[in-house]
């Protein structure tokens, strides 16, 4: 997917809170917003948008000396999702379909967004957690997903956000768990999953756990490790959670199953559905 001009503007957005999240020196915090927007006003718009990101993310990580500005909120978002791990996890087993309850709060846990949703209350969050149980998702989809990864030899998972992962768990927790292998970014960038993630939250317990080699907050395959890249072209089945794997992985050959949330007009545009919708669509290849 390339980048549009509707993308700049979050792109300036999310400089600036990296900026207040990696210092407290506004002289340093203006510095960055300047070197930021130089990188962003030379964009190449026939990439895709993680890409930008993972520019200034780069940027402002050199000039604060800060590797991961994001880490506390990722952890409160962790602790967050772990709270409510034990009672969805109920809701998933005593439901008539647990797979598709699974499912929908996978999808909806991609609400857990500090990339779009900086200002995210965690009463908020739960709220649209529950209200996924009920979102429209086509039933024709969601039964060839279940086919799918039922059939399947091999299944890759791709994680997007901490606390996100929480809930990608109770997904995780309905496949043939032997087959699954679970990826997350191979380094600090916004709020997105790493491999300490998975640790926090449980997953390597439960599944084989690799990251992908790359920072950028999407899976684009050019920048992946070799290990990564194996295991990709191998899947029979690719989980891939979020829109920044949806912004790199659009266009992309494979049985590739996009779960997410339209947060933004340009997703949603792309996708042709109401902004903020749940979608669970497989590619075009």
């Amino acid at each position: 997917m390339k980048t549009h001009l509707e993308c700049i503007p979050c792109f300036a957005r999310q400089a600036l809170e990296m900026a207040r999240m990696g210092t407290e020196v506004e002289s340093l915090q203006k510095e960055i917003a300047r070197e930021s927007l130089k990188i962003i006003i030379e964009a190449d718009f026939e990439t895709p948008p993680p890409l930008l990101a993972q520019k200034v993310s780069s940027l402002i990580r050199r000039m604060t000396g800060i590797a991961d500005p994001y880490a506390k909120s990722k952890r409160r978002q962790n602790r967050f999702a772990m709270e409510l791990y034990p009672e969805m996890k109920e809701i998933v087993r005593t439901s008539r379909n647990p797979f598709e309850t699974a499912a929908r709060l996978a999808i909806a846990g991609n609400i857990i967004d500090m990339g779009i949703y900086p200002g995210i209350d965690h009463a908020h969050a739960e709220r649209s957690i529950r209200e996924a149980l009920d979102a429209p998702i086509l039933a024709e989809t969601l039964q060839s997903f279940h086919d799918a990864v039922q059939s399947a030899s091999s299944i890759l998972y791709l994680a997007d956000n901490c606390g996100e992962i929480v809930l990608d768990r109770l997904l995780v927790e309905e496949l043939p768990r032997e087959k699954v292998t679970f990826a997350v970014r191979g380094g600090p960038i916004l709020n997105d999953a790493t491999l300490e993630d998975a640790i926090e939250t449980g997953i390597t317990e439960i599944v084989v756990v690799i990251d992908n080699g790359d920072d950028a907050p999407g899976t684009w395959l050019p920048q992946c490790s070799d290990e990564f890249r194996r295991r990709f072209e191998s899947a029979d089945v690719i989980i891939s959670k979020g829109q920044g794997n949806y912004e790199t992985l659009d266009g992309e050959a494979g049985n590739i199953f996009f779960l997410l949330r339209a947060k933004c007009p340009v997703i949603a545009r792309a996708v042709g559905c109401p902004l903020g919708s749940a979608v669970l669509m497989k590619n075009k290849k």
